[in-house]
């Protein structure tokens, strides 16, 4: 007999035990291919740097405002001639804004996405097109002829990959463009998947203070720090205040009450956000997944080891050393652990599949994620670490220095000693502890779903509530009331529709993120000495809280006689009303305005609180402005050009009725084009994607956690039968009664189950604290999922203990004496 063993002779092993290798690989694959994919998503969504040149120089510079209690502001255009003209801590800035563009005379009318840009800001992502040029400096100019790049996709899609399409004119929102580029197919904005570019064209002479709506990109000079970078901006926020006048209505004091703060942070922050606690959190979930299954496979490991006790003791007998034996035994667990990894990467392979077929919506860079090199490396180390893991205990317990023993007294002769059980116990008492963590994050992610149901969103029957996004560009009808009458027209137009029983229309609705916010004042309140009032703007026609179910819990509704005579009214939120007014009754008849060059607009209404931003955020405070105003925002009139169409049906959510509403919309006018057809429960449910996404992955961790530890206590009861049939034997000869057999095998069970659910109790209470932001409606210390996890956990584990201990009421005691 060999003092140890090579390749040849573990695959051997494995291959003479094919139970034993197929119940360890499946478990040790499970566990290792749920991290390699939880890795592959970290890796491509948080650790994959961006895909430009100089990528670690890159940064997005917004503010904070907490003078305007606003954590968050970009940038202007008056921010962005300042910093480019003073900057010394980085080389270049670029502005950019997402746009929605209309394309006509090109096949069918069409809305697209599409991006504004300065004319450093493709150049600063090492934008290199395959066909023409990118913008130069004369294109970002005021005047300047019309231009616009293409998108690799929109080339292909609209115009066939023709390689003469640079030179050629476009209609995009009714003027003719010159088509100056073409981006490479491998082009990718951060995120997002854009038809077409075009320049700002900024009139410096025009620009003021104000106008948050930008986001700019940055290269830091080499050597720069994001701190210094912070500290150049902040020396610049002084010089842009004495640098631009405000805008009419407003005073220099009001900008400075802002409080402008840097906020310069990685250009990878503007596609991953906030994300990246999410996702660490389910990575730290499923790796405890893996920590259950290594416990399992080394109790199975314990239990192989200890039918091998008098082959240990032999080869010990020859000569072979502790260090011999626990390296053999080692070898194998490790072998077990690297064929696992394989069959994990399988697993990995096609959980990620199945991840980028379902696309959720809350997951940003779902193109990075593969297998790929890193993912490969990380799965090899698990599986290297994972079969130490489970390997150790069974090297340490039968390479020792009392394997004569094994020699002495045959293993099916002797019941197992409590030092025996001690380690495989301990395994049991381990994965149940990590089960009920897992099933109490589980929990709190099920209440906070349950929780997030019930929340009333402030419009009803979301299913029913079809919308449809049309905009009317400049060039199209320049008029601005001519604007609101044509949808107004084309809103009578879906009144006609069978089983429409209501429509409206607004430039924004809830959970589409589409917010504006801007000052609202109120003309029996004084600002002299606080913050400005900011508050989200809404422009909606009459109807649109009928239409939605919102109701109005003061005042009455727009009529269209308010928007074309005009009548200077406004409808404001409920929330908005009792902080301004204390409530809803006493704000009709208040007047607000949004600066001082303004006139005064008498509130008529107030419709009850909506949560715009989802469910699981507090309702804003919105005024509601009708879609036709006059002399608001430096207009003389000013018209909602990009609207969506709100239509309560029962036909909402077809095909069918989508068609009929297109055909509404080009009977009025065939140039407009039709875009972001769904219902309002789309809205609601991608709002919700986070929490869905966080609670699948968390579920699913749960379940498998849960069956991994109760296959592990069964297996610890059957073992225990199995080894203990003389006693067994002898306590049945002597007058034990079935139950009270039943009962000690159940009872030891249960022992174990009970003292994991402690131990796990009291390590969910301070590990779920992690994830506290992800909640709704519920603390981490929530006792009903504490009492589920903890009595489903205890009651599976009852089943998992009798179904084994049945069989120690088989064992006849005349045989079980007979075999000493």
């Amino acid at each position: 007999m060999p003092l140890t063993i090579g390749p040849k002779e573990i695959l051997r092993r494995f291959a003479a035990e094919p139970a034993f290798t197929l119940i360890a690989l499946a478990t040790i694959a499970t566990g290792i291919g749920a991290n390699s994919a939880i890795f592959g998503v970290v890796n491509g969504i948080l650790l994959k740097p961006l895909p430009y040149p100089h990528v670690d120089r890159l940064v997005s510079l917004v503010f904070r405002a907490p003078g305007l209690k606003i954590p968050e502001l970009p940038q202007s255009p008056s921010t962005y001639f300042t910093f480019r003209d003073q900057k010394h801590s980085f080389e270049d800035l670029g502005l950019w804004s997402n746009d929605l563009k209309t394309i006509t005379g090109v096949g069918q009318p069409e809305q697209v996405e599409a991006m504004r840009v300065t004319d450093g800001t493709l150049p600063l992502l090492g934008a290199r097109p395959i066909l023409g040029r990118l913008f130069t400096h004369d294109d970002d100019l005021p005047g300047a002829p019309k231009t616009v790049i293409l998108s690799y996709g929109f080339w292909k899609h609209k115009f066939g990959g023709d390689p003469a399409v640079v030179g050629r004119r476009v209609r995009i929102d009714g003027e003719l463009r010159e088509i100056v580029g073409v981006l490479p197919p491998d082009f990718r904005f951060l995120d997002q998947t854009l038809a077409l570019y075009t320049p700002f064209q900024f009139d410096r002479a025009k620009v003021n203070l104000g106008n948050f709506s930008y986001r700019a990109i940055a290269r830091l000079k080499p050597g720069v720090t994001m701190q210094q970078c912070s500290a150049d901006v902040a020396r610049m926020i002084p010089i842009y205040m004495r640098s631009y006048p405000p805008p009419a209505g407003y005073t220099v004091n009001e900008f400075e009450q802002a409080l402008l703060t840097p906020w310069v942070r990685p250009l990878a922050y503007e596609v991953v956000g906030n994300i990246g606690s999410t996702l660490w959190l389910i990575m730290g979930t499923v790796g405890l997944v893996l920590l259950i299954a290594s416990a399992n496979v080394a109790n199975l490991l314990l239990v192989r080891a200890e039918g091998r006790h008098r082959e240990l003791a032999v080869r010990a007998a020859l000569g072979a050393s502790w260090r011999h034996l626990a390296a053999d035994i080692l070898a194998e667990s490790v072998a077990l652990g690297i064929a696992g990894g394989a069959l994990g990467l399988l697993i990995a392979y096609g959980a990620l599949r199945s991840l980028q077929a379902l696309a959720p919506g809350n997951l940003p860079r779902l193109t990075a994620v593969s297998i790929d090199g890193h993912t490969v490396l990380f799965t090899a180390a698990i599986s290297v670490i994972a079969g130490f893991l489970f390997g150790i205990i069974p090297a340490l317990k039968y390479a020792g220095t009392r394997l004569g023993a094994g020699l002495r007294h045959s293993d099916r002769h002797s019941s197992a000693s409590r030092e025996r059980h001690f380690a495989r116990n301990g395994l049991v008492i381990i994965q149940v502890t990590l089960a009920v963590i897992l099933l109490v994050s589980s929990g709190l992610m099920i209440r906070t779903a349950m929780a997030l149901v019930h929340v009333q969103p402030g419009f009803r029957d979301a299913a029913h509530l079809e919308t449809l996004q049309v905009a009317i560009p400049m060039a199209e009808i320049p008029n601005p009331e001519k604007v609101t009458r044509t949808e107004e027209a084309i809103l009578r137009g879906i009144q006609s529709i069978h089983g429409v029983s209501n429509v409206a229309i607004s430039d924004s609705v809830p959970m589409d993120d589409n917010d504006s916010f801007d000052p609202v004042f109120a003309r029996d309140k004084s600002y002299a000495d606080s913050s400005v009032p900011v508050q989200r703007y809404v422009y909606v026609s009459p109807g649109f809280f009928e239409t939605m179910g919102t109701h109005l819990v003061a005042g009455r509704d727009y009529i269209w006689s308010d928007l074309y005579d005009p009548h200077r009214v406004a409808i404001v939120s409920e929330g908005l009303a009792r902080e301004y007014w204390g409530s809803a009754a006493n704000a009709i008849g208040k007047q607000v305005r949004g600066s001082s060059n303004e006139p005064w607009r008498e509130v008529i209404g107030v419709a009850s609180d909506i949560h715009y931003d989802g469910v699981n955020k507090p309702c804003p405070k919105p005024v509601y402005w009708p879609l036709l105003l006059d002399q608001f925002e430096g207009q003389e009139t000013l018209a909602a050009r990009t609207v969506k169409f709100v239509v309560r049906s029962e036909g909402a959510g077809s095909e069918a009725f989508a068609n009929d509403l297109r055909r509404v919309v080009w009977q009025i006018n065939p140039a407009l084009p039709i875009a972001n057809v769904q219902t309002m429960a789309q809205y609601v449910s991608k709002s919700l994607e986070r929490t869905s996404f966080t609670l699948v992955m968390l579920s699913i961790a749960a379940c498998l956690a849960l069956l991994l530890g109760l296959i592990g206590i069964y297996g610890v009861i059957a073992y225990s039968v199995t080894q203990r049939t003389r006693e067994i034997g002898v306590r049945i000869a002597i007058g034990a009664q079935p139950r009270q057999v039943l009962a000690l095998f159940v009872r030891s069970g249960l022992a174990l189950a009970g003292l994991g659910i402690a131990i796990g109790v009291v390590g969910s209470s301070a590990l779920t604290r992690l994830m506290s932001s992800l909640l709704f409606g519920v603390t981490v210390l929530d006792v009903p999922t504490y009492l589920c996890a903890c009595i489903g956990l205890f009651l599976a584990a009852f089943l998992a203990s009798y179904l084994p201990s049945r069989r120690a009421l088989q064992v006849d005691p005349a045989e079980a004496l007979r075999a000493e």
